[in-house]
């Protein structure tokens, strides 16, 4: 199946970009926010899966009894392995092990900022093109549910919301995304804020 025209412009977009070098994370907006003392390498993919109806973003709910971000919604990823050559590897291992989703269905596009979490992540975000069709398997130990968003719902403006809620005796200030039932906060959120600012060069380019 032949790449959608939006689809064909993101992977225009991302060829033409200079590789990220700046940082986003949990402490943008709080900084007096608590963390980890130590950060630890991670990556998760960003996919662009390229549908008929346009492209949609793919996403999952971990299940709760994780240790670290137990039942939110996140892209598919994990921490980095020795063997790990790059970010890339890591992400495409963890969504093949989380997902099982095939690399054979995936193009890499690019990167986006590097986001730390409170928690202790340091997360390079890789943004895919995801070819269907294609079967997934969800590992049930760590994923609970799989679904896509529409990316035109997630590039909307309207779409996004700026929440805060009381965490160790302060404000915490957070993006969200409410889709239906669902609702995508915290670090996937402000990884998809900074998809759409990357995206937003797609008017700058026609």
């Amino acid at each position: 199946m032949a790449a959608s025209p939006l689809m064909r412009g993101i992977h225009d977009l991302f060829a033409r970009m200079e590789p990220p070098t700046g940082g986003r994370g949990d402490l943008d907006g709080n900084p007096g926010l608590p963390t980890a003392p130590t950060l630890r390498d991670a990556a998760v993919l960003v996919p662009l899966v390229d549908r008929v109806e346009g492209p949609t973003l793919l996403l999952t709910q971990r299940t709760a009894h994780l240790a670290a971000h137990a039942g939110q919604i996140s892209f598919p990823g994990g921490g980095v392995e020795p063997h790990d050559i790059d970010p890339i590897a890591t992400a495409l291992r963890e969504t093949e092990e989380e997902i099982g989703l095939p690399r054979s269905h995936v193009r890499i596009l690019g990167r986006l900022d590097t986001y730390i979490t409170r928690t202790g992540f340091r997360v390079v975000p890789v943004v895919a093109h995801v070819r269907p069709p294609f079967t997934l398997t969800p590992d049930p130990n760590e994923v609970d549910a799989i679904f896509e968003v529409p990316l035109t719902f997630i590039l909307n403006p309207a779409s996004r919301v700026r929440e805060s809620r009381e965490f160790m005796g302060a404000q915490r200030h957070f993006w969200a995304f409410p889709y239906g039932d669902r609702y995508i906060w915290g670090a996937t959120a402000g990884m998809l804020v900074n998809l759409c600012d990357v995206l937003a060069g797609l008017n700058d380019a026609t």
